[in-house]
């Protein structure tokens, strides 16, 4: 796995663009300034078929088998190494022994709503099976999705369309999604065939807290394990609570696998 040199081919995939697409443009600022910037970590660029997309690698600290890993996954509109939960999962985990790999989500514009994501929704399974492929490849055996917000949302309905390379779901922030479409985190829950951590802030966004309930008897019609957690005082972004946030993740991991 080398680092990053180079230039990336972008313009063909550019000059492609159309409406449905992740805005690969804004997808290559925020490749460019990460990279520049990246402390911790290996970036690495896959490529799902449609465009190559960044990831950020980083090796576990720990001597241990080698053998799991975790694909984090940003929110709305960000990159993986976003300074709010992602950044501190991506290498708090590796230094708690998991092998991470943080992952750049689909995105559109900055003026874009939170519902126009549904229509790029069909670009998530197959960048999140490219990351799975690319660990399995290196010989993990055990593989977890770890989200925050709208990478929560995408990962339910990459999990719920279907049977999943994947053997775990830690879900950070989730809410309920939105009705009827893509977005519909609660039609999702049910069909969701790996253990799950649904973890949220007790000062979260009002969609997440609002929506627990029905977020855990959604998931109850599952026959897998599955556990909600709320921080007292956290907030949608764990800002300050970081540490709480790494914890309440790696003791679910360390409990599962």
């Amino acid at each position: 796995m080398g680092r990053v040199s180079g230039t990336i081919l972008w313009a063909a995939l550019l000059a492609g663009m159309t409406a449905g697409a992740s805005d690969l443009a804004k997808e290559k600022r925020w490749a460019d300034q990460v990279v520049d910037a990246l402390l911790d970590g290996e970036a690495v660029y896959l490529d799902d078929g449609r465009a190559p997309f960044l990831a950020i690698e980083t090796e576990s600290a720990v001597d241990s088998d080698g053998d799991k890993a975790v694909i984090v996954m940003h929110g709305t509109g960000v990159h993986p190494d976003w300074p709010t939960v992602i950044l501190p999962l991506r290498v708090g985990l590796a230094e708690s022994g998991w092998h991470t790999l943080s992952i750049q989500m689909p995105v559109l514009a900055n003026e874009a709503s939170h519902a126009d994501y549904a229509a790029i929704y069909d670009w998530v399974p197959d960048r999140i099976d490219t990351a799975v492929a690319h660990l399995r490849d290196n010989g993990f055996g055990t593989v977890v999705l770890v989200a925050h917000s709208q990478g929560a949302t995408m990962s339910a309905y990459y999990l719920g369309g279907a049977e999943r390379p994947v053997d775990g779901f830690v879900a950070i922030g989730m809410s309920e999604g939105i009705a009827g479409g893509p977005m519909d985190t609660l039609s999702q829950l049910p069909s969701v065939r790996v253990p799950m951590f649904d973890l949220y802030g007790g000062a979260d966004l009002p969609e997440v807290i609002d929506s627990a309930g029905a977020r855990a008897e959604a998931a109850s019609k599952s026959d897998v394990a599955y556990r909600q957690t709320e921080v007292p005082g956290a907030d949608h972004f764990f800002d300050g609570e970081e540490s709480e946030l790494l914890d309440e993740v790696k003791a679910w991991l360390d409990s599962h696998f």
